[in-house]
């Protein structure tokens, strides 16, 4: 079983597998460690990862596919959204309901396709899968994918959702500093000991977030103090800076609009990036874009103190999550062993500067900044994976929101916040409920605090309906098992009516909790208890419904037969093509002595003609249409390959009877001088019936087959080998071994 992690980043994807010898970051088809995270089409081709962003001149592709999930979790009104949506290069339908819900559009293979984010999450994970799976040489089903840790439970559950129609199955959504920090921990044995756990703050500047967690490490494990995170920040806020100053800057000296125009909008953020990471190294960046629109060649400059001073606002915000995750761990700074620095947009150096300042100390780099998320997942997919044996660590994460759960009398808890997991909890956990209830009810679950998620983020989870029952007393229990699981998603994942006749004096609803994560059982009372399983339906919130899955899996089906269609279809054209240039060197080589000119006239002919077709009408057929057309150009080549394959097995044939005619003189020198001069008589035959029927077979027609003549020269072959054998077997009798196997029994008649 492969054991891989997955990191689906908003720009780049990246997939490392463990191994015996530790964990590799796997390469793509063009040898690369990192593809983009990018889908597009064609009107019959779907293209993904470095084919789609090839193709970006011809064929916009889809990107940002994560931060559109995002998006799609916000409400219609809210203004960043709105900025966001009007970023990218394709256009999205928002649906009408204000609900935040987003689709794609597409044209392909002869109809309009709508996509959600969920489906096209899903084409990524299948194009890693595909990764995975041509590295490895073996099927690819079980893995870690990580995810931020601000994600809602209708974004982790589109995860999944994705993960089932790429035919993925996931055993952990993992949250990115918690994989990071798995791979900065494990192999390290300095941290922990008799003074206690070691601190670690780990700092993720992501393409379009920012994630702070802090980490404590000892010699059995981690644990994950806290989270702190800003889901509108990430390295793209300080490409955008860049871009909005040069559109500027252009329209004052160029009188050209960047903005309205798609295409140059993508090329100019796609300068402006390379300048970013220009200027992390230089004090000064160049951009320089030929025919960037209206045919006119463009040139900027900015220094990096200019770029600073832009980015002053930017720079502000990065300090914020850091301040909420170190007051969530409740540590002091001086408590701090490092700051490990990490992420896409970690690289610009005034963000170094400012987390020095914020931690007071320098932030370390000792991590590979866009591989040791996937590194990570990868490690934990091999602990969670029975086909490896990884030393015992424990990994203990946490969840950045408080959730609580409700019924139509109001939250159940026993904290004043009302959480029933608070910021913080640990995951996996159950918690286990006892409620008075006389029939069916709902459990509705919440995040508390919406100050606690990204701006605008519905605080709704989701609702699970228990029952119908039928209550045998006034003050039935019903004893409910709410389990926070690996994924951090929240559920009920149980919930049984106690059927016992011992009256309670309590009417209020209570709550057990095991810390085993088991349903806790109190006393002889307990034991006595007889459970009732009750049914569940459960509806969470923005996530897609079981119907809607089933028709993502059956157009994603449609989508890969499709793919494998055109695939094949490209190896055919691409083999017609080959067969045109290597019938055309062929002829003036290999072939030459084999074809008539009327013959190479016609080929050539042909091989021009396919050629051209090709280029033109020919570019865009069916495998059907290509496999005919070679079958047209290999009648025509055919026969003269076959005459000089023919040409070669009579060559081969005529090497080895010289080579047998050799071997006989050489063996009939340890024989009798009668006997050895019998073999050599008949040796010397051979070779003037070799002379004979070569200049014979010279002096034949090009395209009469020379099959014959092979099979003659192994016929000769026999004889002298049959000739041979009699004249050792009766030494001293060659008048007998001509007799048997002489010259006579030689003779073959020449046939034209």
């Amino acid at each position: 079983m492969s054991v891989v992690g997955f990191d689906v980043g908003n720009d780049t994807l990246v997939a490392a597998a463990a191994r015996q010898r530790g964990i590799d970051v796997l390469l793509n088809a063009e040898s690369n460690r990192e593809s983009p995270a990018a889908v597009a089409f064609s009107h019959n081709a779907r293209l993904l990862g470095p084919h789609a962003a090839g193709a970006a001149s011809s064929h916009a592709p889809f990107s940002s596919i994560k931060r559109l999930l995002v998006l799609a979790g916000r409400p219609t009104l809210l203004p960043r959204r709105g900025v966001d949506l009007s970023r990218l290069p394709f256009p999205v339908e928002v649906s009408a309901d204000g609900g935040g819900g987003v689709l794609v559009h597409v044209d392909h293979i002869g109809r309009r396709i709508a996509l959600s984010p969920t489906q096209l999450l899903a084409m990524l994970l299948g194009y890693l899968r595909q990764l995975a799976e041509a590295d490895l040489e073996a099927p690819v089903s079980d893995c870690v994918i990580s995810v931020p840790c601000y994600f809602t439970q209708a974004q982790r559950q589109a995860y999944l959702d994705a993960a089932a129609v790429a035919g993925l199955r996931p055993l952990r959504l993992m949250h990115d500093l918690a994989a990071t920090a798995l791979g900065y921990g494990l192999y390290r044995s300095d941290l922990g000991g008799p003074g206690g756990p070691t601190y670690v703050a780990f700092v993720d500047v992501g393409h379009c977030d920012t994630q702070v967690a802090v980490v404590a490490f000892d010699v059995s494990g981690m644990k994950v103090l806290s989270h702190g995170f800003d889901a509108d920040l990430g390295g793209r806020d300080f490409d955008e800076v860049l871009f909005e100053h040069f559109a500027e800057e252009f329209r004052d000296k160029y009188k050209i609009d960047v903005t309205g125009n798609v295409k140059a909008s993508m090329r100019l953020r796609a300068a402006c990036e390379k300048a970013k990471k220009v200027l992390s190294a230089n004090a000064e960046a160049v951009v320089n874009i030929e025919c960037l629109m209206e045919e006119k060649d463009v040139r900027g400059m900015i220094r990096r103190e200019e770029f600073e001073k832009l980015c002053a606002g930017l720079l502000e915000r990065v300090v914020e999550p850091c301040k909420k995750a170190m007051e969530g761990s409740r540590i002091g700074f001086d408590r701090l062993h490092s700051v490990e620095l990490v992420g896409s947009g970690s690289r610009v150096p005034a963000i170094a500067r400012i987390l020095a300042g914020f931690f007071r100390r320098e932030p370390s780099r000792t991590l590979n900044a866009s591989e040791c998320v996937a590194r990570g997942c990868a490690l934990q997919c091999a602990m969670l994976s029975p086909t490896f044996r990884v030393r015992e660590y424990e990994v203990q994460d946490a969840i950045p929101s408080s959730i609580g759960f409700c019924t139509s009398e109001g939250p159940i808890s026993t904290l004043p916040s009302n959480a029933l997991f608070q910021r913080g909890h640990p995951l996996p956990s159950v918690k286990v409920v006892t409620l008075h209830k006389n029939s069916k009810f709902k459990l509705d679950a919440f995040y508390v605090d919406e100050n606690e998620l990204p701006p605008g983020t519905s605080t709704k989870i989701g609702t699970f309906q228990i029952g119908p029952f039928q209550a045998h007393t006034e003050k039935s229990k019903v004893k409910v098992r709410i389990r926070l699981n690996l994924h951090g998603l929240v559920s009920v994942e149980s919930a049984a009516l106690i059927d016992d006749d011992q009256s309670d004096a309590h009417s209020a609803d209570s709550m057990e909790v095991d810390s085993n994560g088991e349903m806790g059982q109190q006393g002889d009372k307990s034991r006595s208890e007889r459970l009732i399983q009750l049914p569940i339906v459960q509806s969470i919130h923005g996530a897609m419904s079981n119907q809607e899955l089933l028709e993502a899996q059956e157009q994603e089906s449609q989508l890969a037969y499709q793919d494998k269609l055109m695939e094949r279809t490209k190896e055919r054209k691409n083999a017609l093509e080959s067969y045109v240039y290597d019938t055309r060197n062929k002829l003036s080589e290999r072939y030459r002595s084999f074809a008539t000119d009327s013959e190479k006239e016609e080929i050539s002919l042909s091989l021009q003609q396919t050629e051209d077709w090709l280029y033109e009408e020919g570019d865009d057929e069916t495998e059907a249409v290509y496999n005919s057309k070679l079958e047209e150009l290999k009648r025509l080549v055919d026969p003269i390959e076959n005459r000089c394959k023919d040409e070669e097995v009579r060559g081969q044939a005529t090497r080895d009877l010289l080579k047998f005619i050799l071997d006989h003189k050489t063996a009939a020198k340890s024989l009798p001088t009668p006997e050895q001069e019998a073999v050599d008589n008949e040796c010397t035959k051979a070779e003037q019936w070799l002379r004979e029927r070569s200049q014979l077979q010279e002096s034949l027609p090009k395209n009469v087959d020379p099959a014959l003549w092979s099979h003659e020269i192994k016929k000769k072959e026999h004889e002298l080998d049959m000739f041979y054998r009699n004249i050792v077997r009766h030494k001293g009798s060659p008048a007998r071994a001509d007799s048997s196997g002489g010259s006579d029994h030689m003779h073959t008649t020449d046939r034209d």
